[in-house]
This record gives C-alpha cells, structure tokens and sequence, in this order.
C-alpha cells in the first residue's frame, strides 16, 4: 500500500491542464494539537502536481518533485481538503505547478503551494 491509499488521497480531476485531489479530514492527517500536519498540505500539493505533469509527459517518462514551497494560511481541523493543480510552465525538463488547497465545506484558502518537477526516464 502506498501513502496515497494508506491516507484515502482521491483523484477527482486529471489532466495536463488541471489536477484535483481531495482527502477527508481523519484523525490520520491530524497533528498533536488536532490541525491538519502541515505535511499534509505539502503531500496534496505534490501528489496533485506530479499526477499532472506526468500526464503531460510522453510513454517512458516520468515527472519527479525537486522543489517545493508551501504556504500554511488556515487551520483545519475538520472536512475535506480540494487541492488544485495548475501548470505554471511546461518545459522540455522542468515543470513548475501552482497549487491551491481549500477547505471543501466552507471554500477557505487554507494553503497555496509552487512545486517543481524534472523529467527522468522511466526504469522499470
């Protein structure tokens, strides 16, 4: 089992062009003092932007994270996250992503991410 499935992340939205992933608040994803683990955010916003990335990318590629910059803006305690990836630039070797992480319920920006990935071949 992977960390995708361990934590219940779901792929609502895939393409190039747009990614989105959610997760339901658990006792999983909660830090001692009961907020979501920063981590999380950081989780959502690399898994949403490598899915679409990858999608951009021919047969025998694969699209891996080399950077990441997150933005804790809101507590969560409770709900669903909703990240949305969008491609900022897509290169020949990098690609650079904008993602946004809202709570579902209530629609509040609770974190913004920028990651950027490189192009690698696939070994099998």
């Amino acid at each position: 089992m992977n960390i995708i499935e361990l934590l219940g992340l779901k792929t609502t939205v895939l393409s190039a062009k747009k990614m989105v992933v959610t997760v339901t608040v658990s006792e999983q994803l909660l830090q001692p003092y009961g907020l979501v683990h920063g981590g999380i955010n950081a989780l959502l916003a690399e898994t949403a932007a490598s899915q679409g990335a990858n999608a951009a990318l021919p047969d025998g590629q694969v699209a891996v994270g080399v950077g990441i910059e997150t933005h804790h803006l809101a507590p969560v305690t409770h709900g669903e996250l909703v990240a949305t990836a969008t491609p900022i630039t897509v290169g020949h070797r990098i690609q650079v992503w904008s993602v946004s992480i809202h709570e579902s319920q209530t629609n509040t920006l609770t974190s913004t991410s920028t990651v950027t990935l490189t192009t690698q071949t696939r070994s099998v």
